[in-house]
């Protein structure tokens, strides 16, 4: 098949949790380990780091790729969903996978397919290992797409776990309780392997600390081992005063994503270098601070308080739960405007009326769709911001409704399009 036909295939015939949700997920490992099997287990051929969490995996993930890149690995980094293209999931060195290694990968793999009916989750996670197994990458980042136990990522065995952090999300899937979703990401932790975690919360620390006593893995709390002394805003980069408790010196980094939240990412990655670089991975601390300079540079990293347009300020950013919109909502108050502007749209298994109480009843809203079978209806997440205090119109795509939102914005308007990695996705830069 043609590279366009390969695509269509995947994204027809294999269930797919971004169009139809929890009907694509598989609660267990026996697709993709039959179909590792079948490709002669390419995950036991790599070395790895396994990311989860319910924010922030996707920029930690880029974050320690770039890390690695720049230190002269050769660097894979599979992560999802994509945003534009569907090869942007699975790089090395930044650089996506060819369409041809896709357009091989899917004949070889097509008998079986047929066979077991896996997801396209499944299929594109063993896509991944046997690109990067045959590549002979030196280490690969590997972000889970939901929860971690039964997650088709966690076939392998990696150098180190990290988890960002647990959140609500996903909890028809994950669980209705912090402990029971904290328990589901705590099902990457491997017997003897390091394991750091980003933020802990009361409920969630005993999970941790329990599940790494039992499988023997030393545990690394990010935030103990770190602390942001100061940060601020220049040239749309953030600027992060970091000390370390065993240092006397502090270190200034400069980031290229400026989003607020990727301070506390910051110091999960550092936890996560120090770690790495005492199991022999040679990694520089003026390596580091260059990596951390130019993430999307390196990784491709985009939607993480992106700014697309200025005068007004745009800025998309794929936050979709509760605590990522409340992450961005703390950005906002912190950001200079004069007046407020959401394009927002939400798929219909995320808790929108938690997420739509939480935005501000005096900003202008503009409600719109992703185009997958997900999406809420813009009429629908209209109706129910209405019931929020939320003012605004409806438009039928994210395009449209963000030009209305620029139209009607002055100079000094602050423009946020969020609610969805979809939607983000959708824009036309």
């Amino acid at each position: 098949m043609s590279y366009p036909a390969t695509l269509d295939y995947l994204f027809s015939r294999l269930p797919m949790f971004s169009r139809i949700g929890a009907a694509a997920y598989k609660p267990d490992l026996n697709n993709t380990i039959e179909l590792a099997k079948y490709l002669g287990n390419p995950e036991q051929k790599i070395k790895t780091i396994h990311v989860a969490g319910t924010n922030g995996k996707g920029s930690v993930s880029h974050m320690l790729a770039a890390v690695f890149q720049q230190a002269g690995y050769k660097t894979g980094l599979y992560t999802s969903p994509h945003l534009h293209d569907f090869r942007e999931r699975i790089k090395i060195n930044g650089e996506m996978v060819t369409e041809k290694f896709v357009e091989d990968f899917t004949d070889r793999t097509k008998l079986l397919i047929e066979t077991i009916n896996p997801s396209f989750f499944e299929i594109t996670v063993m896509m991944a290992f046997t690109y990067f197994a045959e590549q002979g990458t030196d280490i690969a980042i590997i972000e889970t797409g939901l929860g971690g136990r039964l997650d088709s990522t966690n076939i392998i065995t990696p150098e180190l776990s990290v988890i960002t952090n647990i959140g609500w999300d996903h909890m028809s899937l994950l669980g209705d309780t912090l402990e029971k979703i904290a328990g589901e990401k705590a099902g990457i932790i491997k017997d003897n392997i390091p394991v750091v975690v980003g933020e802990t919360l009361h409920e969630t620390m005993t999970v941790f600390e329990k599940t790494a006593q039992a499988k023997t893995a030393p545990l690394h709390l990010a935030y103990r081992e770190r602390q942001a002394m100061d940060w601020h805003w220049e040239k749309n980069r953030l600027i992060v005063e970091v000390a370390d408790k065993h240092e006397t010196d502090h270190q200034v980094f400069s980031l290229d994503l400026p989003g607020l939240y990727q301070v506390k990412n910051l110091l999960t990655v550092l936890a996560s270098c120090d770690i790495m670089s005492k199991k022999g991975w040679k990694l520089t601390s003026e390596g580091i601070h260059e990596a951390l300079g130019e993430v999307k540079k390196l990784t491709g990293l985009h939607g993480r308080w992106e700014m697309i347009h200025e005068s007004p300020k745009v800025i998309l950013d794929v936050a979709h739960n509760r605590d990522g919109i409340e992450q961005v909502l703390e950005q906002v108050e912190l950001s200079t405007w004069n007046h407020l502007h959401f394009v927002i749209g939400m798929v219909r298994d995320k808790e929108v009326e938690q997420i739509l109480a939480l935005l501000p009843k005096d900003a202008r809203y503009y409600f719109t769709k992703a185009q997958i079978p997900r999406a809420l209806d813009e009429n629908s997440l209209k109706q129910a911001a209405r019931l929020q205090g939320l003012k605004g119109e409806a438009f039928p795509d994210v395009n449209q409704a963000l030009q209305a939102a620029i139209a009607s914005a002055r100079k000094d308007d602050l423009v946020i399009v969020c609610g969805s990695v979809f939607i983000v996705g959708e824009v036309t830069r």
